[in-house]
């Protein structure tokens, strides 16, 4: 594979056991759900400890050129936001919004578009054409409001807004995505009569992502009915208020931090990770408790103690899969094989996720068989070279965790990290000084 992306070579440590507390930057899927909501609320929201990164700017940028107010400050606890809804009370176009390769960028801001007033255009980078958008277009052109997109059902559209969203009730197969059901349930409360969603279609992917978007609405103030076993949601109309809040630390992001511990030995703490909450990523506890090293919660933080291997894992990843790629790393340095399943969705992510662990394991003279839905991964002594990222951050992240044990392991294009974390290589190097 050729790319004009610089190589990053990743830091070496081999099993010199690192001793560090890491402060993770803020969560993107609170981030944005706050940012939706915030835009529909009658009075101004403060959100603290913001994820600043390409996916929240992307966002903001998309909100303010629709009439939102989004101002940077910060106190003696550190950055925050103020989100102050438009004076008019209701969005506004023309507008143009550039949603990157953001999953949430892309599903949570048309529904929110719809009710603005005017043409509200939404393009993106070339894979955002790929990713899978039809479930929302549709759900939206069923509840009357007009799309321009050329019968392809996917970006670039147009959005005819006219400020209205009658609501009802819908259905929608959101089995290739969670953030289909999401999107719509975010914008429930500005619908004049609400909406009521009934998924049909396969299993629902990230379950935790639906759980934390129901938590929201009502966090700010919504009504949200859920028969979980008609797989059907009600979002009551009504206002939202602005809130304070204060965004947890991203805990899916958290997992090539804690593989530090796990890959050199050692322990790494994770600062302010949160006893409740609705994140998937607090199924790393669980997961790496499994794969062998010790979990413990302490003051300040979740303190992992990496063990004398990394123990193989055969688990169903589909909850939360957005783990895999640092779990298959790591599986590709354990002492038995593992098997990771459940997870075709990751398909439809940011690249084929699939496709290019397999390739990019493999590339290093690893042992991966990749089926439909899953990956088999069978440990192989790895050797030096580039590992590709396929513009996709979790790849790159996992590529630096096999560097911290392969000397040699070139990592293309590591800026693509700032998807969901402001500066990466800045906070990796950082701990391994």
């Amino acid at each position: 594979m050729t790319s004009t992306h610089p190589l990053w070579p990743a830091p070496f440590r081999g099993k010199s056991p690192v001793d560090a507390v890491v402060t993770i930057p803020g969560s993107k899927s609170v981030t944005n759900r706050a940012l939706i909501l915030a835009a529909q609320a009658t009075s101004p929201s403060i959100i603290r400890k913001p994820l600043v990164s390409r996916d929240s700017e992307l966002m903001s940028a998309g909100l303010v050129a629709m009439g939102l107010s989004i101002e940077s400050k910060s106190d003696s606890s550190g950055g925050f936001w103020v989100v102050t809804p438009p004076t008019s009370g209701r969005l506004q176009g023309p507008a143009q919004v550039d949603v990157g390769n953001a999953g949430t960028v892309m599903r949570f801001l048309p529904p929110l578009a719809a009710l603005a007033e005017g043409d509200i255009s939404f393009d993106g980078d070339p894979r955002s054409y790929e990713r899978p958008l039809g479930p929302v277009i549709k759900a939206l052109e069923d509840l009357g409001i007009e799309i321009e997109h050329g019968g392809r059902y996917s970006l670039p559209m147009v959005m005819k807004s006219r400020g209205l969203i009658p609501g009802g009730e819908l259905t929608i197969d959101a089995s290739a995505s969670s953030q289909f059901l999401s999107a719509l349930l975010l914008v429930g409360p500005s619908m004049t009569n609400g909406i009521t969603v009934k998924h049909i279609g396969g299993q629902l992917p990230s379950m935790p992502h639906i759980e934390m978007t129901v938590q929201m609405l009502r966090d700010f103030g919504a009504t949200v009915t859920v028969d979980t076993a008609a797989q059907t949601w009600r979002v009551e109309p009504g206002a939202l208020n602005g809130i304070d809040l204060v965004i947890e630390p991203d805990l899916s992001n958290a997992a090539p931090f804690i593989s530090l511990a796990m890959v050199c030995g050692g322990s790494i703490t994770i600062s302010d990770w949160p006893r409740k909450t609705t994140q998937p990523g607090d199924q790393l506890r669980e997961i790496f408790s499994a794969m062998g090293s010790q979990v413990e919660f302490v003051e300040g933080g979740l303190k992992v103690t990496g063990g004398a291997s990394i123990k193989g894992i055969d688990i169903d990843l589909h909850d939360v899969g957005e783990l895999t790629p640092s779990i298959a790393a790591l599986a590709a340095l354990a002492d038995s094989p593992s098997h990771l399943r459940g997870i075709g969705h990751l398909r439809l992510h940011e690249t084929d996720r699939l496709a290019a662990l397999t390739t990019e394991i493999n590339g290093l003279g690893g042992d991966v068989v990749e089926e439909e839905t899953a990956l088999h991964i069978t440990p192989a002594p790895l050797r030096a070279g580039t590992f590709h990222t396929y513009e996709d951050h979790r790849l790159a992240t996992a590529g630096a965790v096999i560097g911290l044990v392969v000397e040699g392991i070139e990592v293309e294009n590591i800026a693509t990290t700032r998807k969901t974390l402001t500066d990466f290589p800045g906070l990796w190097k950082s701990l391994l000084d």
